[in-house]
């Protein structure tokens, strides 16, 4: 109870920083046009794990609002974004069946191009972890290698979560390698298409995890720092913001609009000021 009742606290402080974020940048922006400014494109990218049958409906209001309020883009979009237009990148981690039975639908439904992030050492297994926020991951199951077949290519790009889901800055290095090599091999073999996209389990990395990933081939590689996304049309490392189909109507909301995106800053100052970091992360040449 106690910590259900933190949990909401720190959601609502989230919350509420978010809003004065919004109207901040809101103001900021409208203070530019005046001065004849020209409003440079802007992009979130958002991720999630499960959609639960009795989330759906709430899933298809959210892609609803963001149909409306972002023009879609796919994880490997490369061209500079739209002056003055607000973009949206969806993807889903772990290749749960959940995923694929409620969220694929709806996207497809939409034409949402959609980055699903595959974890092939473990198709058709139980996760053997637990997904932040929610107690039913491990009730679930990931898509079998068929079932992954199945799914239209148009505007689904695949990418992958490693071969086993580790906490990959506290692997040796010869560990981690073979999480970000192999696969990727054993995905195109799979797949029988080039695998060029790679998001980190947990949202755990370090600079040599992404000189890693560079030399696996990756051409782009998300993590879970709610930071604006497509910066650069040739960025290697694109941040993410998490989202749920439990997410608050409001907090959704605030997410597309790139409200959230003040957390890395602040936890960064933070770092400066008590040296307390956003994240920890090991080399894993130490480990």
């Amino acid at each position: 109870m106690i910590g259900k009742l933190k949990s909401t606290l720190v959601r609502l402080t989230k919350l509420f920083i978010s809003m004065g974020f919004y109207v901040c940048s809101v103001v900021g922006s409208l203070f530019s046009s005046l001065l004849g400014k020209r409003a440079p494109g802007t992009c979130v990218a958002i991720h999630y794990h499960e959609v639960a049958p009795e989330q759906r409906k709430r899933f298809a209001w959210q892609m609803d609002f963001l149909m409306r309020h972002a023009k879609p883009l796919a994880a490997n979009h490369r061209e500079p974004l739209r002056p003055g237009q607000r973009h949206a990148v969806v993807t889903i981690d772990d290749g749960l069946v959940s995923s694929i039975e409620n969220a694929i639908p709806e996207l497809l439904q939409r034409k949402i191009p959609v980055a699903f992030f595959i974890l092939p050492g473990l198709l058709g297994t139980v996760p053997g972890w637990a997904e932040y926020g929610t107690n039913t991951i491990s009730k679930e199951f990931i898509a079998t290698a068929d079932r992954l077949k199945e799914l239209p290519r148009d505007l689904i790009t695949f990418g992958s979560h490693t071969m086993t889901h580790p906490e990959l800055p506290k692997l040796s290095e010869a560990d981690a390698k073979f999480q970000l090599f192999e696969s990727r091999a054993e995905l195109e073999k799979l797949l029988n298409q080039r695998i060029t996209l790679f998001s980190f389990p947990y949202g755990e990395f370090n600079e040599r995890l992404i000189q890693l990933c560079r030399e696996a081939g990756y051409e782009r590689v998300f993590t879970i720092l709610p930071k604006p996304a497509f910066t650069d049309p040739q960025e290697f490392v694109t941040g993410r913001i998490a989202v749920n189909p439990t997410d608050w109507k409001l907090e959704f909301r605030l997410k597309i609009l790139g409200a959230y995106q003040w957390f890395p800053a602040v936890s960064a100052w933070k770092q400066k000021l008590f040296g307390s970091p956003f994240q920890q992360q090991p080399n894993v040449s130490e480990v």
